[in-house]
């Protein structure tokens, strides 16, 4: 009782497949612990339909996602974050809005699945290799002993230790 529940911010530039893959992944692992949003820089206002059919194919619900603003997190009332990662470099290059609770960020690039040209089948296989690269990175994060890391130690760990971990994992 009164685990702390760690709000994710999960930022791209359109906010229509690898954000939206994270938030989905993140929210499904860390049920209870950790609660995810995503969001974008420019949304192009749509989620892209292989990102939606990697969730569903992981048995993930896919009803609740939209391509939002990140602005929408710097309002009044906007779930306080604990972290913000980017996941296009596109976006990590971009000043962020202040957000309540000035996160800890990192950034996390991912390349991009849309960029994938092809047959649906290989489309969907690019978004799978996306999802899995983002799994990876979640249960790292979700392994770190949150409540017992102070904040600077928290960021080495997640920036530093894991950063070569995470960069062995994209070469998987």
């Amino acid at each position: 009782m009164g685990d702390k529940v760690y709000n994710v911010q999960f930022i791209c530039t359109g906010n229509s497949a690898r954000s939206i893959l994270a938030e989905g992944l993140m929210n499904h692992l860390g049920a209870g612990r950790f609660r995810a949003y995503s969001a974008g820089s420019h949304p192009n206002g749509t989620v892209n339909p292989f990102a939606l059919q990697t969730l569903a194919e992981r048995r993930i619900p896919t009803d609740d996602f939209r391509s939002k603003s990140w602005d929408e997190f710097a309002l009044s009332g906007a779930p306080k974050l604990d972290f913000a990662f980017t996941v296009c470099d596109n976006a990590a290059g971009e000043v962020c809005p202040v957000w309540p609770g000035q996160p800890m960020t990192a950034h996390w690039g991912v390349p991009d699945p849309t960029t994938v040209e092809g047959t649906d089948t290989q489309m969907a296989k690019a978004f799978m290799d996306t999802a899995i690269t983002l799994k990876r990175r979640i249960e790292l994060v979700m392994s770190l002993p949150l409540n017992s890391l102070a904040g600077m130690s928290l960021q080495r760990e997640i920036i530093g230790s894991a950063g070569p971990a995470l960069e062995r994992m994209r070469s998987d």
